[in-house]
């Protein structure tokens, strides 16, 4: 992270001050309600924001709570622990964690090398993410939609293990540089921004863990796992012998869950793996094609056209 920035999140806030002189209380009047045990987005955001970011006040125990916005929780460095709906979560630096508004939150004390930054968000800030993602079914739309529902039932937390991933750590970087240092910014390009790192994370299912669920979309976690990491050579009879199920039952729930099959939905991660080649290297058609498991490029031109509406090479040339 940025030295600037990291120096800025590091500085001692009043709050943490007053810890350290020994008042072991924290100032609950500065979050929420009196007799409330959910922390106010109007107490932190002010009129007209959507969305704030500020470092997580270290050095003490932050009880059990709810919220009444979208969380999402950035480790810059260091560790924490938090108790989300009676799950232990150890976050480690680089990783995220998203919490809806039906959970009940509880964070443990940090030491001054763990620096972690809370972002609260309105759910009317995802419209716009929402847009960018557009409509294909994942978890973390889903959650994004759940989050515009009162007692929302479905996915509790994401959390991501992404340390390792570098345009990941980049816009979450931005983020918070923008809302923090340049606080002038326009709201368009933090949502943009937003909409940008969901787009990634959208990429990396294998990097995702997940908080309470039904049994639908533990499937689907399941399934889109699967499909990521196997797309060229994996098929629905390989997906069914891991899940130890019949295979004509877990194709029809398939069907049902996502609104396509099994072949649809591994066509459009071989798809997606396919533009991403054309953009990122200089490997010809004719070998993404085979890269990404289509052994008749004839074939490859034909779906690639009829899914990004223009040919490999001008997609390639466009970008």
């Amino acid at each position: 992270m940025n030295s600037t920035l990291l120096d800025k999140l590091k500085t001692l806030k009043e709050e943490e001050k007053e810890i350290l002189k020994g008042n072991n209380v924290i100032n609950l009047n500065l979050y929420m309600s009196p007799s409330s045990n959910i922390v106010d987005s109007n107490k932190i955001l002010g009129q007209n924001k959507l969305i704030y970011v500020q470092a997580h006040t270290r050095f003490i125990h932050f009880s059990k709570h709810g919220h009444n916005y979208v969380e999402f929780v950035y480790m810059c460095q260091g560790h924490t622990f938090h108790i989300v709906d009676d799950e232990v979560i150890e976050l480690k630096a680089g990783e995220l964690l998203f919490l809806s508004q039906s959970v009940m939150h509880e964070v443990f004390p940090a030491d001054f090398e763990d620096i972690a930054v809370n972002f609260i968000i309105l759910p009317e800030f995802f419209d716009y993410t929402l847009k960018m993602i557009g409509s294909e079914k994942s978890l973390l739309r889903n959650f994004i939609v759940g989050c515009h529902k009162k007692n929302n039932n479905h996915v509790s937390y994401l959390h991501y293990k992404v340390s390792d991933v570098l345009p990941i750590q980049n816009l979450v970087e931005n983020l918070i540089w923008n809302i923090l240092i340049e606080k002038q910014s326009k709201r368009s390009i933090n949502q943009i921004t937003m909409g940008l790192l969901f787009l990634q994370l959208m990429n990396f299912t294998d990097k995702l863990y997940v908080g309470k669920t039904n049994f639908e979309e533990e499937l689907m976690i399941k399934l889109l796992s699967f499909i990521e990491e196997n797309y060229k050579e994996g098929s629905l009879t390989d997906f069914a012998n891991i899940l130890h199920c019949d295979l004509h039952w877990l194709s029809r729930m398939i069907k049902k869950i996502t609104g396509k099959t099994f072949t649809q939905l591994k066509q459009i991660k071989r798809l997606d793996q396919a533009a991403y080649l054309l953009t990122t290297t200089n490997l010809t058609v004719s070998d993404i094609s085979y890269a990404v498991g289509y052994s008749n490029v004839g074939y490859f031109h034909r779906i690639f056209q009829k899914r990004f509406s223009t040919s490999p090479n001008n997609y390639r040339k466009c970008k």
